[in-house]
């Protein structure tokens, strides 16, 4: 089913329940409100070229009603990050694609001092231009049977692009995802059955929508399941983000684990009593995170895996089933091959290989991008770039990207185990990140990035009990802050080229 007509059926089947709870704006909109919103939004959007069209919006009301509103008039939603390079971002994105409308907001151009670029449409003055005979037109035609409403608003089929979202680029360029009905819907269908959501659920919709995590659970899981969502938008705000979970009793708490660290620590006895499933993905969750969450909250920190090709959910770790340090085990309809890296063979259990996926959740390829789709698909398996092994109980044990390893003197080291085993040895407040750059004499090296001055020589002593002599940090540099992507998660192509910069001096 194409998902903007299961909008269609859900806010008919829930009408005056609350949808939207709209914690920046203090709106509150219920699933029939939406529907005449969206309606009337879609009727607006038909003066803007068709095809693809930009949408650059914090989590809101506004950005998931834009987002449906395109859908229903036939668009195919491009989604922008808006938290680095906000501009530029905009204009690869129309090059890319070829189209020109964008939606944004004048309110967040003028917070992230965004220049307006060409092709740039404002929700603020849309909303201006919506008379009372829009309204009433809509009003009527949102009491019509679902089945008529649909025949009123953009048909297709399963295979269409529901969304264009792009890769995190934190190691290279961002490449264009095309996301289609299918393939987000079959994450929703396999996350109903093993987290056993329901339209009683409260989500929490924290993280940016331009992130396919965002995109999937806090966008579509709700309108899927006929639940509530709670937006916020600005996910760095984590005193607001605390008050926002416990006085809408949300039950289901999705983010980052760099996010969940400014939420524990921000956070008051009691917070997060409502929640019955909180669910860390996008980085790997450190072991000292679910320490704390379990010390000050009594509440365990369920671990997840995806890539933003996969829409993204690929496996996680549920109440039921959690093995932590783990991501869980695969989700029902994916399929999952784990292959030595050079042999092409398939691993035996516990064995370190490529993770090659299947499903009917795996993109359809990259826009305009022949090369690097051929590339990411091999025998009819997605090859994800990351390295893993199965348990012979299916969990996977993800160690990191492919990218992270490094050879040294014939082995291959992980940088995810050596930044593992560092930061079980530094202060609490001390983040890490481990990155190899070019040596003249042994090709690459093994540098260190710490948040603050440490003792090194014992710290290196430590670590040598845990780790081999080629696998230990060969320098490092203090930089106070690591370089974060919108989801809070590492940017590693920027802290790479910094460490370089200081190495090199």
């Amino acid at each position: 089913m194409l998902l903007h007509h299961r909008f269609i059926d859900t806010a008919k089947k829930y009408g005056d329940k609350m949808y939207i709870i709209d914690r920046t704006t203090s709106r509150r909109i219920t699933y029939s409100r939406a529907l005449i919103a969206s309606l009337i939004l879609s009727e607006k959007l038909q003066r803007y070229d068709k095809g693809f069209i930009g949408i650059m919006v914090p989590t809101s009301a506004g950005c998931i009603l834009a987002s449906l509103a395109s859908l229903m008039s036939g668009r195919v939603p491009v989604m922008i990050n808006y938290s680095t390079m906000a501009a530029q971002n905009c204009e690869f994105a129309q090059k890319k694609l070829a189209f020109k409308t964008i939606i944004t907001s004048k309110a967040l151009l003028e917070k992230i001092q965004c220049p307006v670029v060409p092709g740039m449409v404002f929700l603020e003055d849309i909303m201006e231009s919506i008379s009372t005979l829009d309204k009433l037109g809509a009003a009527v035609r949102s009491k019509l049977p679902a089945s008529m409403i649909k025949k009123t608003v953009a048909q297709g089929n399963d295979d269409d692009n529901l969304v264009i979202l792009f890769t995190s680029g934190s190691e290279k360029e961002p490449k264009a995802v095309q996301l289609s009905h299918k393939n987000i819907t079959a994450n929703l269908h396999s996350l109903e059955q093993v987290l056993h959501v329901s339209d009683k659920d409260i989500m929490l919709g924290n993280l940016p929508m331009f992130h396919s995590f965002g995109q999937t659970a806090h966008l579509w899981l709700p309108i899927y399941c006929g639940m509530t969502v709670v937006t916020y938008a600005n996910p760095l705000d984590f005193k607001g983000v605390n008050e926002a979970v416990r006085e809408e009793k949300v039950t289901i708490f999705a983010g980052t684990p760099s996010f969940f660290w400014g939420y524990v620590e921000k956070s008051n006895p009691g917070d997060y009593e409502t929640c019955r499933i909180i669910l860390a993905g996008a980085d790997k969750c450190p072991d000292a995170l679910r320490k704390v969450f379990m010390e000050k909250h009594k509440k365990v920190i369920l671990e997840a895996y995806g890539c933003t090709e996969t829409s993204p959910g690929l496996a996680l770790n549920t109440p039921s089933h959690n093995r932590p340090g783990s991501v869980g085990r695969m989700l029902p309809g994916v399929t999952v091959r784990i292959e030595n890296h050079e042999t092409g063979h398939e691993c035996k259990p516990r064995e370190t290989g490529k993770v090659l996926v299947k499903g009917d959740n795996i993109m359809k390829g990259y826009f305009d991008d022949f090369e690097n789709t051929s590339l990411a698909f091999r025998n009819g398996y997605y090859d994800t770039g990351d390295m893993g092994w199965m348990d012979e109980d299916g969990y996977l044990w993800h160690v990191g990207r492919l990218k992270r390893f490094l050879k040294i003197g014939g082995e291959m080291i992980s940088l995810i185990k050596v930044e593992d085993v560092l930061e079980k040895l530094l202060p609490e407040d001390t983040k890490c990140c481990v990155v190899e750059i070019p040596d003249q004499r042994k090709g690459a090296k093994i540098v260190a990035a710490v948040t603050r001055q440490i003792d090194e020589k014992e710290i290196l002593k430590k670590m040598s009990e845990h780790l081999p002599n080629i696998a230990l940090p060969k320098q490092f540099v203090v930089l106070p802050e690591l370089p974060q992507m919108g989801t809070g998660k590492i940017d590693f192509r920027t802290t790479t080229n910094l460490i370089r910069d200081i190495v090199q001096k």
